[in-house]
């Protein structure tokens, strides 16, 4: 068995999924993988509540935060404020497709603007002393996928930067919505392959796109420094736990590893109703609907779950209803057997 205990696996930032709840439920499938914030815009963290944007628990180590923007200026002041929150890494999204983003001059549109990225990463170094890294695309629009994607990695990596993610995919900025930016490019790993190769270990490289099951991931984790697995494991989250055990190489009882992660939950809950005024159960409950994807029942599962949640009941309730969930499963199985 290859062993990859080396290798870094993360969870991708995600706009309105990969908040502190999210990490938080997220961190209990693994304590090894990497975690990311949403993309926070720099100007909201110097100019907003930084306190509401950038706080996070502690058990949710390692974890990075993830920066838009393109004044070098302001990129380091934020990047400051992240390294004062205690944040491992801090990343520079040169990847979102977004219009709204590329309205505010980030995102995958600085691309086109290698210099100016390497000058951001540069200022944001300078400012922290933690790890920066960049995560973009193979391209965008006409960009060529060998010549001009060459030239935007060689001139960042004059900069001391940690690791680049790469996208495994064209950013089409004109002409395709972010959700067809996800999937309607083809993927192309053969090329992050022929750069990793290219640059010879002079900076990790994370390869990210289209990575939805363990085989694929166990095929690019053998020639890519680690993997950025997206939508998947939010839709899935035990795909973390698969994930983990690739890295550890051990598996735990899916049905233990559930209850003991639901208990956790419920204390989390508890703790954030005393220590924030403004939570909901369904603020990390949102979070949790596919603890039981692909599995008969899940349905039911997600629909109780809701209705916990919309009608505020004990927390005590969704390990009630998870236990009624594993009864299910083992009675289930037990007859197929």
């Amino acid at each position: 068995m290859d062993d990859f205990s080396r290798k870094e696996i993360s969870i991708a930032p995600m706009m309105k999924w990969t908040d502190r709840h999210c990490r938080f439920f997220h961190r209990q499938f693994s304590k090894k993988i990497l975690l990311y914030t949403e993309m926070i815009p720099a100007n909201a963290i110097i100019f907003g509540n930084s306190e509401k944007l950038l706080k996070f628990n502690f058990e949710q180590h390692p974890v990075a935060v993830q920066l838009g923007g393109s004044d070098p200026s302001v990129l380091a002041k934020a990047s400051k404020i992240c390294g004062d929150y205690g944040y491992d890494e801090i990343n520079l999204n040169v990847g979102c497709p977004s219009p709204k983003v590329k309205k505010g001059r980030f995102g995958a549109c600085l691309m086109a603007e290698p210099k100016l990225v390497k000058e951001c990463i540069d200022k944001m170094i300078n400012e922290v002393n933690v790890p920066v890294s960049v995560k973009c695309r193979i391209g965008i629009d006409e960009m060529d996928e060998i010549l001009g994607l060459d030239y935007f990695i060689d001139t960042i990596l004059e900069s001391k930067i940690s690791k680049i993610i790469i996208h495994a995919r064209k950013a089409y900025l004109d002409g395709l919505n972010p959700k067809q930016n996800r999937d309607v490019p083809p993927l192309n790993y053969k090329r992050v392959k022929l750069l990793k190769n290219r640059l010879k270990g002079k900076v990790k490289i994370i390869v990210n796109g289209g990575i939805d099951n363990i085989h694929k991931s166990r095929k690019l984790l053998g020639w890519a420094d680690g993997i950025m697995v997206g939508r998947e494991a939010y839709k899935s989250p035990l795909f973390i736990n698969s994930l983990n055990n690739i890295l550890l190489k051990s598996e735990k009882d899916l049905s233990i590893l559930r209850i003991d992660i639901i208990n956790k939950i419920i204390k989390y809950i508890n703790d954030s109703y005393r220590n924030d005024v403004n939570f909901k159960m369904h603020h990390i409950t949102r979070h949790m609907l596919g603890l039981y994807y692909g599995v008969p029942g899940g349905k039911v599962f997600r629909n109780k779950l809701n209705q916990i949640a919309s009608t505020h009941k004990n927390p005590k309730e969704i390990l009630y209803l998870v236990e009624e969930m594993e009864e299910y499963i083992k009675q289930r199985n037990s007859m197929v057997a």
